[in-house]
């Protein structure tokens, strides 16, 4: 009874290991498995186990984060061009991207406040991909197919129109010229605000040129008085004064 089960024993790893050639592409395990000792297979089995562990983490790695195509200075467009990197799509794409890390600083320091607008935050970063998607595919090199997969919606837009008139509510009135300040919060989305505003100069010659539809360029005008407004808001809940503009020297004309 021990010998047949040791037969059954050998036989099902004889199994695994044709399965794991076939999977992995390995050295073909030999066939003389059958007819050896138990704790020959044992001790082949323990070392077997070891090979497969360390073949499916290579294969669990996935793809390597550099792929070289961009080692001549160019960089490819969703629709294949190849365009220098310092194009105005990269130069939009880039800005774009810099405005979503400079909003992820922000909504960490919000959440650390407990803001109720953290959550739309990760919101506005997550369109931002839409936005720099619709920039990265321009009309010059775009077939339908490319451009039906990154038009971008206007109801974007109303979303952010929509929280600005929420959150103007129960701001007190702008009666003067304030300076970005207010606390961690507030200072991080005036300066994600600035940047906001830059990536809409990166954009509007795209849409000069024809590149791309107006919505995006529509989207990071109206992000940048959200982040105004949501600026001001934070300063407001936590307490923190604005600092207003003043002239240094009142006597001297501007």
């Amino acid at each position: 009874m021990a010998a047949s089960g040791s037969k059954v024993f050998r036989r099902a790893i004889l199994q695994i290991c044709r399965n794991y050639q076939r999977t992995y592409s390995q050295t073909r395990y030999p066939e003389q498995l059958l007819r050896c000792n138990d704790v020959s297979v044992t001790r082949w089995h323990r070392q077997f186990s070891l090979n497969l562990r360390s073949s499916c983490a290579k294969v669990e790695k996935g793809p390597k984060i550099y792929t070289k195509t961009g080692d001549k200075g160019t960089s490819a467009t969703f629709t294949g061009e190849r365009r220098p990197k310092d194009d105005g799509i990269f130069e939009s794409v880039g800005t774009i991207d810099e405005l979503s890390s400079a909003i992820g600083l922000a909504r960490e320091f919000c959440s650390e406040e407990g803001h109720m607008f953290t959550d739309t935050l990760e919101q506005i970063q997550c369109v931002l991909q839409d936005v720099a998607s619709s920039v990265a595919t321009p009309k010059s090199s775009a077939r339908e197919a490319h451009l039906s997969r990154t038009e971008f919606s206007e109801d974007n837009i109303n979303d952010l129109e929509t929280w600005i008139d929420l959150y103007t509510e129960e701001l007190p009135p702008l009666k003067n010229f304030i300076l970005p300040s207010g606390g961690k919060c507030s200072a991080c989305l005036h300066l994600a605000r600035t940047v906001c505003r830059r990536a809409e100069r990166r954009v509007v010659p795209l849409l000069r040129e024809k590149e791309i539809d107006p919505a995006p360029v529509k989207y990071l005008n109206r992000l940048s008085d959200f982040l105004f407004t949501v600026a001001r808001y934070a300063a407001m809940k936590e307490g923190r004064d604005e600092k207003i503009y003043r002239r240094v020297h009142p006597g001297e004309k501007l």
